[in-house]
């Protein structure tokens, strides 16, 4: 029986590249932004539906991200009609690997795990954060999103703090070496629990 892991941070906290620490330590890792991508990828499971929507967002059996997202700034009941359609899709997939994946630690790259409730199914889980100066900073600077961008998507997440407060475990991502010590203490502490199990 393998360990479930859920990792979560806002935007920008830099877990994407915790989660690859993860998957260098040996650990198996699904991540719901690929599972999304997918989903939206040529002749991805969420792109009729969606497109049913919001028709003008289909362009040459893609969806166009910009035209959605101007979209849902135009109707905000919008988002919530695009998430049903996702989350079931997204969850179907992350239940996918959970089936076919063999490894001791199963990690999950989740953005939204306390606000879509992915935390219940979770033996554990790892807030990842940094300060809110360098993760804007970080967000800006990939130069694909605005501030007006940024500032939507943080008010559909919940506060890091709350994300902290909720977590088992906690990673500041500062500096890479002091992530990937804290990934270590994690793991340590993690097969600590599943010898002693």
């Amino acid at each position: 029986m393998s360990f479930l892991l859920g990792i979560t941070g806002s935007i920008g906290m830099g877990k994407s590249t915790t989660a690859q620490m993860f998957a260098d330590a040996g650990c198996a890792v699904w991540d719901a932004d690929a599972a999304v991508h997918q989903l939206y990828a040529p002749n991805g499971l969420a792109i009729a539906p969606i497109a049913v929507l919001v028709p003008d967002a289909l362009q040459d059996n893609v969806l166009d991200r910009t035209v959605l997202r101007n979209a849902i700034r135009a109707d905000a009941s919008l988002l919530s009609k695009i998430e049903a359609i996702v989350h079931p899709l997204v969850g179907a997939s992350r239940d996918a690997f959970k089936a076919d994946a063999a490894s001791e630690i199963l990690v999950f790259d989740t953005p939204l795990l306390f606000e879509t409730g992915g935390n219940v199914g979770m033996d554990a889980v790892a807030c990842v954060w940094t300060n809110a100066e360098t993760q804007k900073e970080r967000v800006l600077s990939r130069g694909t999103m605005s501030e007006d961008d940024f500032a939507m998507i943080l008010s559909r997440q919940m506060p890091i703090e709350e994300k902290r407060a909720l977590s088992d475990y906690v990673i500041e991502t500062d500096t890479l070496d002091h992530a990937r010590a804290q990934v270590a203490a994690i793991l340590a502490d993690i097969k600590g629990r599943l010898t002693h199990a």
